[in-house]
Order: C-alpha cells, then sequence, then structure tokens
C-alpha cells in the first residue's frame, strides 16, 4: 500500500512468483460524462501478491492506506489481499501536487496524519528529502521504508517492518 503500506504497478514484463493481475479500468468512478475518454485506454494493471494481505495482517500495526487510490484501494486491493477496509489518508488538494522543496507531495499529509504516533511509511518513491521533512516535523519516530516497484513486498521488507514495530516497544504503530 502505497504510504504506509502501497500496492504496486510493476513493470517489467513479467509477474512475480506468487502475484496475481488486478486490471482496473482506468475511469476509477468517473462520472458518466468523463467516461468516453476512459474507455479509449488500457486498464491499469497492477500486480498484487494475495498472501501480502495475511502478512501485513500479522504486523503489530494499525494498517491505512497511504495511495493516490484513496478510499479506492478498499474497493480494488483490499479483496484481492484479503484485507479488511481500511481507513486511507485524504490527500486532498496536495494529490500528485509537487512541491518546490523536493518533499514529496505525501510526506506532509502523512505526518499530519499519524498526529505525533510513530509510523512506517512504504513506498517506491522517498528520498532523505522526506527522511529529513518527517525528522524534523513529526515529534515520534517514522520508518520511511523503500520498496521496488518493480518486485514489490518481499519477506525482508516485512521483516524490517516488524522490527521497527518491536523497537519501539509498545503495541500497533500506525502504517
Amino acid at each position: 500500500m502505497d504510504g504506509p503500506l502501497n500496492p504496486y504497478a510493476a513493470k517489467p514484463e513479467k509477474r512475480p512468483a506468487g502475484y496475481t493481475t488486478l486490471r482496473v479500468p482506468r475511469d476509477g468512478g468517473a462520472p458518466e460524462e468523463h467516461r468516453a475518454l476512459s474507455f479509449r485506454q488500457r486498464p491499469l494493471r497492477v500486480w498484487l501478491n494475495p498472501e501480502h494481505g495475511r502478512d501485513l495482517l500479522r504486523l503489530d500495526y494499525e494498517l491505512c492506506w497511504a495511495t493516490t487510490w484513496m478510499a479506492d484501494a478498499n474497493r480494488w486491493i483490499a479483496p484481492v489481499l484479503g484485507l479488511p477496509e481500511l481507513p486511507f489518508v485524504d490527500f486532498g488538494d496536495v494529490l500528485l501536487q509537487d512541491r518546490p522543496d523536493g518533499v514529496h507531495w505525501k510526506t506532509a499529509p502523512l505526518v499530519d496524519y499519524a498526529n505525533g504516533r510513530a509510523f512506517a511509511w512504504v513506498d517506491d518513491e522517498q528520498s532523505d528529502l522526506d527522511q529529513a521533512y518527517v525528522t524534523t516535523h513529526h515529534r515520534a519516530r517514522g520508518l520511511l521504508h523503500h520498496v521496488n516497484p518493480r518486485i514489490g513486498l518481499r519477506e525482508v521488507d516485512f521483516r524490517s517492518l516488524a522490527n521497527f514495530a518491536r523497537s519501539l516497544g509498545t503495541s500497533q504503530a500506525t502504517g
């Protein structure tokens, strides 16, 4: 799940073992008057590993979506992963808006959403600028965990997330 836990729209020609292909219409629920344009586009191809839902639920985290899909992640991704409906970060007006300081557009809303709680953000677009922003603007610990979008989450990623949660010495990090 982007963000704390992100789906990966991978680009290699060959789908990784264990993954399934989800094809989502590009209209994403667009109003009727805008759908004619979306029918000319190919569906968005997303590779998901159904076992990841179980692995995510085993982590000691409050899971939430931090993805451009926002609420639609519950409609399209959660069922494939076997996840319950999860809260999501509403990015509002900053959705996909570049910042002049180079910090990712998700970073400030994620810090606001965490609201002083420790959190883990799993994504493929974080940079050192994002880590610096979190360190400066967030009272608790934040793990920015980069995952290669071409291969998605692996066992080592789940270990890193579990180790971070254990290092907090509390139950339920936001992730």
